[in-house]
């Protein structure tokens, strides 16, 4: 538990948070990339990091956490440092993303998509359409798209996160609007296309601060 007096976030993403409503042409559209800094920096948004945020924000407590529980990106329990997020719409679900899932689930160790490997790597959920559905079954990982996968592809890249294979570049970035960039030539994609939990509705993504970083979306019903 922190002291009273120790800060759920450090210093220097109070200051970026503070930053960030010059941007913008009202504080509250700075919400979005000041919580999405706070996951960043801690893994997921606990009730004094929300409260952070809205201090350096100026803003109600209430409306920041109000934000952060309607999108589906924002994760209020931990995850797994490396996430899966398996596209399982219909192009995918037809060339086999129902299995990849299942796969993904046996090889990192979970039954359920709210559960962390074992050793604290790997999470898991399924999303909705990523925009790339001639390359089904897709997915996801570390901010790049991977296509066409199959169990050993799954394989490969976990074991690569456990540093049991050589690094490498695999997949392709995420970038605007659903395009995507050679892993030869591409810079870090500003505003990736996010992906959306099976329970969530498709909405416009909102453009962030700063790169590489995912889009929340808007949850069912909400």
């Amino acid at each position: 538990m922190s002291s009273p007096n120790k800060s759920a976030l450090p210093t220097h993403i109070l200051d970026e948070i503070r930053e960030l409503p010059a941007r913008y042409p009202q504080p509250r559209s700075a919400v979005m990339p000041a919580l999405d800094l706070a996951q960043e920096e801690l893994g997921h948004l606990t009730p004094e990091a929300m409260s952070e945020v809205a201090e350096a924000l100026s803003l109600d407590p209430g409306y920041v956490e109000g934000v952060a529980t309607f999108y589906s990106l924002f994760h209020h329990h931990p995850i797994g440092k490396h996430r899966f997020y398996v596209c399982t719409n219909l192009s995918c679900m037809l060339r086999g993303a129902n299995e990849i899932v299942d796969h993904v689930r046996q090889a990192i160790g979970v039954s359920g998509s709210e559960q962390v490997s074992p050793d604290g790597l790997f999470s898991y959920e399924e999303v909705e359409c990523l925009g790339a559905c001639e390359f089904a079954p897709m997915m996801r990982l570390d901010r790049r798209y991977h296509y066409d996968l199959t169990a050993e592809k799954i394989d490969d890249l976990i074991a690569d996160r456990k540093g049991h294979l050589p690094a490498r570049r695999g997949g392709r970035r995420a970038a605007p609007g659903g395009e995507t960039q050679d892993p030869s030539v591409a810079v870090e994609a500003p505003h990736p296309s996010p992906p959306v939990r099976k329970s969530a509705l498709r909405a416009p993504g909102e453009r962030v601060a700063r790169e590489g970083r995912d889009v929340p979306r808007k949850k069912k019903g909400a």
